[in-house]
């Protein structure tokens, strides 16, 4: 079957379209598996572009022939939230796909890159925090469950989130 999609690098002048992209997955593929409360809470933290990842060189976005963002993801050697750096480790970050785009290969494709991008860095681990929605992606990837965790999304708002690894 042939892509109707094509992966490359994001830039900071992408920030638009992903966030419109956040905007459009995370309420509806995370409304299931949260409370209703919590995720309002959350959502406008975790739908804003991070400018750092789009301008590292190491975050993708996949878009139709006409321009529409259906997927975004990448990866950093900085742990989210501290900042620091452990040798041979990296970390997944910002993933989302279009809920009409689920299920045709686009999150798997933009974790084929990462994982290509960072095993070429000498990166041999990788860990990610994922959403409650996210487990069986990452699980099919090959990814373990460390820990259960609650994430800060502000400052009275904590998402229950699952710590997860791989070995690449």
């Amino acid at each position: 079957m042939k892509a109707d999609y094509q992966v490359r690098v994001a830039r900071p002048q992408d920030q638009v379209a992903v966030g419109v992209l956040l905007e459009a997955s995370y309420p509806v593929l995370m409304g299931d598996s949260y409370d209703p409360a919590a995720l309002t809470a959350a959502l406008p933290a975790m739908t804003k572009a991070n400018p750092v990842l789009l301008s590292s060189g190491r975050y993708y976005l996949a878009e139709t022939g006409d321009g529409l963002a259906v997927g975004c993801g990448g990866w950093s050697r900085e742990r989210p939230g501290k900042g620091d750096v452990e040798p041979g480790l990296a970390h997944l970050r910002h993933f989302a796909t279009r809920p009409d785009w689920t299920g045709r290969g686009v999150g798997r494709a933009i974790y084929a890159l990462c994982e290509s991008a960072a095993q070429a860095e000498s990166v041999t681990r990788f860990e990610c925090f994922s959403s409650l929605n996210a487990d069986g992606f990452y699980a099919a990837l090959g990814f373990r469950l460390i820990e259960r965790i609650e994430l800060p999304f502000g400052p009275d708002c904590l998402l229950p989130s699952l710590w997860m690894e791989r070995a690449i």
